[in-house]
């Protein structure tokens, strides 16, 4: 039952970093149709004529930093919770309990939870450069980055109440 659920934690922990990597660096953010997309770092537009996504670098903001920088700690901890959690996995003594995983997970969890929250409360400010925002509607990736909360939350305290058996 533990192997079943150790696996079942791996594969959890690695489709959310995948998810997260994922919400970084696709461009769609917000879209607008299926030929203009913003992201966290471009604004691009499909050309029709050579069929390219042509991106231009966005005006900075403050809560657009702070929404890329939250969202990059995001990645880097959960990143580190993998590395603690392999570390841990070969060195640990039996019994023990993978504490130092679960936080490094819960932080990148609450980081992403502050980035999509920023996004979703100040999109207008962090948008301001671009056309009409009705016209507008949140992308998928920024509905990845909300589905990485809850994903990354879990694994954080699956991984408190995991423990080494062998």
């Amino acid at each position: 039952m533990m192997a079943l659920l150790l696996l079942f934690v791996i594969v959890l922990h690695l489709v959310t970093l995948a998810m997260l990597f994922i919400a970084i660096m696709e461009k769609s953010w917000w879209a607008w149709g299926e030929i203009e997309t913003s992201d966290l770092w471009h604004n691009c537009m499909f050309d029709n004529a050579t069929q390219t996504w042509l991106c231009s670098s966005r005006t900075e903001t403050d809560w657009l930093q702070a929404v890329q920088a939250l969202m990059i700690l995001g990645v880097v901890f959960s990143s580190i919770s993998f590395l603690v959690f392999l570390g841990q996995l070969f060195t640990m003594s039996k019994g023990g309990l993978f504490y130092l995983t679960g936080l490094c997970q819960i932080v990148a969890g609450m980081s992403v939870f502050a980035a999509a929250l920023i996004y979703t409360f100040q999109h207008q400010d962090i948008l301001q450069d671009a056309r009409e925002l009705t016209l507008g509607k949140f992308g998928f990736c920024f509905i990845m980055a909300w589905a990485c909360v809850p994903l990354l939350m879990l694994s954080g305290v699956l991984y408190v109440h995991l423990r080494k058996r062998a």
